[in-house]
Order: structure tokens, then sequence, then C-alpha cells
């Protein structure tokens, strides 16, 4: 396993300070930050400017294969068993539509959990080195991965922020 990386974590009283210390650190070319915050807030996810979630491509390709799936099981069914009633087609779509729908409903659900857990690295075998559970409790932390020779300016920047308390995590 990789160690992590080294870094600086700032701890914030107030939202505002953390986006104001987000903003600075991002116009000075940092881009690879972390918040750690004890409630999610929208305006975190707009000052970081993280991609969408890639978590509804697998609810996608899901709902594709239970639809496929199920076309595959009843149209197939169907005509290894063929049973002729009453002059009706064999290969008949409407009643197929249910079995289709269940299967569509259980595939994308089923790759939705898997890609979020995926997505999310769970299970988290050790946790970030930037934690502080006062995160969870009361503070907004921000972790900035940096290089030793950066640690002066981060700093800087992150005190300029309001930050309560900065240290170095990692290597």
């Amino acid at each position: 396993m990789a160690r992590p990386s080294a870094g600086l974590v700032g701890s914030f009283r107030h939202l505002d300070s953390l986006l104001e210390a987000i903003n600075r650190l991002r116009q000075a070319g940092y881009r690879d930050l972390q918040a750690l915050s004890p409630v999610p807030h929208h305006a975190i996810d707009e000052a970081l400017k993280k991609p969408p979630s890639p978590v509804r491509v697998f609810t996608l390709i899901g709902c594709l294969l239970g639809a496929a799936t199920g076309f595959t099981l009843t149209i197939g069914t169907s005509l290894h068993v063929s049973l002729i009633t009453g002059g009706k087609p064999i290969v008949s779509i409407p009643p197929f539509l249910i079995i289709v729908f269940e299967l569509t409903i259980l595939f994308g659900g089923l790759l939705t959990l898997g890609g979020m857990l995926l997505n999310a690295r769970l299970p988290l075998i050790h946790t970030v080195p930037a934690y502080d559970p006062r995160f969870s409790e009361d503070r907004f932390g921000l972790w900035v991965r940096c290089e030793a020779k950066d640690f002066d300016t981060v700093t800087r920047l992150l005190e300029s922020a309001d930050a309560e308390e900065v240290h170095r995590v990692g290597e």
C-alpha cells in the first residue's frame, strides 16, 4: 500500500474562513485539496470544484445490463419452450416488460451500490492522516497536498484565512 503524501492541515472555526482558504489556495495553484467538515455543505463542493460523481455511469450500465438480461431471458425462454396458445405470437413484448423492468431496477441498484463502494474506496483500511476528531464535531479542516518546499507558503495562505491551527501530516 502506498504511503500517504505529505501535506498540511488547517483547522478553521467558521465555514467562511474555510471557503476563503480554499479560494486562496486555488488561486495560488494548489488543486489537491480535501475539506473535512462536520456537516455537508454545497458551498464547499462548489469551492473545491469537484467533478460530478461517476456513480451515475455505474447506474446506467446496470440498468442497460438488466434490461438486456430481462429481454434475453424472456425471449430465450419463450423460443426454447414454445407454447402456442390461442394463435398469439411466441415472442410478445408487453408481458415481458414486467421481467425487464424488475431486472433493470435490480441490476441498476446493485451496480449503484458497487460503484458507490468502489468510488468511496470502502472498506477503508486506514484513516486519512489529516483526520482530527474535532472535524466531526465543531471544526472545519482543509488538507493540502504539497511539497516540503511549499510548506511555508501554504502555511501563510492558511493563516491569512484565519486558520486556528496548521500542522504537517504524512511523510
